[in-house]
């Protein structure tokens, strides 16, 4: 029944499964890293980190959700999950170079930004390609998926990191983002043109907090 969807939900959650399992490969031992590599790295400064990643968001959220209000189309949508999900991806390439507090707090907060202009692009998109009579049965997909594969990759991360080492678990995770931004570039035909208008239908998206 999943092979059913359209291609632009489809693409969308893969896109979706790529970025936020990506992710949590390094969620649940994101503190250690700190503790382990950041000169002084200790609860507080995951608590600060966690802290400017959720504040950050929240600032810009409203102000990047009006801005795509005001667009014609759909491009500017992609643009913004196609930017923000590399944002994202420099944002964990930046912590292998990380040794000081501060430098944690400046990429929690580049991955804010970019996690702020994917929601309101992605879940815009998203909401206005749903096949009709199919709404609740599309979301319900995309939490399944992105769900055994954030499971799956808070299991191998551990693994990876105590193995390999964070460098090699961020440089993965990286490419994974990367993967993530590139797939929605493949649904640009499907999408409303620049000069056209369709309403928009907000809906708030899960993130995996840090």
């Amino acid at each position: 029944m999943i092979f059913s969807i359209n291609k632009v939900i489809k693409f969308l959650i893969l896109s979706d499964v790529a970025l936020l399992a990506g992710l949590g490969f390094v969620t649940p031992i994101f503190a250690i890293f700190i503790a382990d590599n950041i000169q002084g790295g200790d609860m507080r400064v995951a608590g600060f980190a966690a802290s400017v990643y959720w504040i950050t968001l929240s600032l810009v959220l409203i102000p990047f959700g009006r801005y795509l209000d005001r667009r014609l189309g759909e491009k500017d949508d992609l643009f913004f999950i196609v930017i923000g999900n590399t944002l994202a991806a420099f944002a964990v390439f930046g912590y292998i170079f990380s040794y000081l507090p501060w430098h944690i707090y400046f990429l929690q907060g580049v991955y804010a930004i970019g996690m702020g202009m994917n929601i309101p692009g992605y879940t815009a998109i998203f909401t206005r390609h749903i096949d009709k009579g199919r709404e609740a049965f599309s979301w319900s997909a995309r939490a399944a998926f992105i769900g055994i594969g954030a499971g799956i990759a808070g299991s191998l991360g551990g693994l990876i990191a105590y193995r390999f080492g964070f460098d090699v678990l961020f440089i993965g995770i990286g490419i994974l983002l990367l993967l993530s931004a590139s797939l929605p570039l493949l649904i640009q035909k499907e999408l409303i043109p620049r000069d056209k208008k369709m309403p928009r239908v907000p809906e708030i998206k899960t993130i995996q907090p840090r």
